[in-house]
């Protein structure tokens, strides 16, 4: 859970900051005392891909907590300087050595209880050569009928990949947005 008062020091000048609510502010903010600097607390951006090369989908086995040893789809922080498209590239590359062609915002999930935004973009795989890196234990490939539903680490995977399913038995992908809660 989110902590209202996470930040007890001025990142600027060390100074211990005040919480209150800035002028035309509508919310309390962390506030320097000394430097009037006033600290803004905003949501993480966590881009992924739902990688598919034919009827199946890459997951991941994590090799770091939390949820070690859990499946996964690709995905991770957003890092500044990238957009979330880019991102959604590099944390695929990087937990699983994939080479994709991005398809589309697929899922735009809030989940507010840890300050956090998921965007999981569709994604065609364009071989089947994997190379997982250090945060991944392996990557593998499965059929709907095969997914270790009981072994996703996370419900931001378990409602892309269902969304996924339900889409392609349609035969017609669409942008779902949803609150984790």
């Amino acid at each position: 859970m989110l902590q209202a008062h996470s930040i007890q020091h001025c990142p600027s000048c060390g100074t211990r900051v005040e919480y209150r609510i800035p002028p035309d502010d509508n919310r309390e903010r962390a506030v320097c005392p000394a430097c009037g600097h006033i600290h803004y607390v905003n949501p993480n951006n966590v881009v992924g891909t739902v990688p598919v090369w034919g009827d199946q989908v890459l997951l991941c086995r994590r090799n770091i907590e939390p949820r070690y040893g859990l499946w996964t789809l690709p995905a991770g922080f957003m890092e500044l300087g990238e957009t979330t498209e880019q991102g959604a590239m590099r944390e695929t590359d990087e937990e699983a050595g994939a080479h994709i062609e991005l398809q589309g915002l697929f899922t735009v999930l809030n989940v507010v209880s840890a300050g956090q935004v998921h965007l999981y973009y569709r994604a065609g795989l364009l071989d089947t050569v994997f190379n997982p890196g250090p945060e991944t234990i392996e990557a593998q490939l499965f059929r709907e009928s095969e997914i270790p539903w009981d072994e996703l680490a996370f419900r931001t995977v378990r409602e892309t990949l269902k969304r996924y399913f339900e889409d392609r038995r349609r035969g017609q992908f669409s942008i779902h947005c949803a609150d984790i809660v």
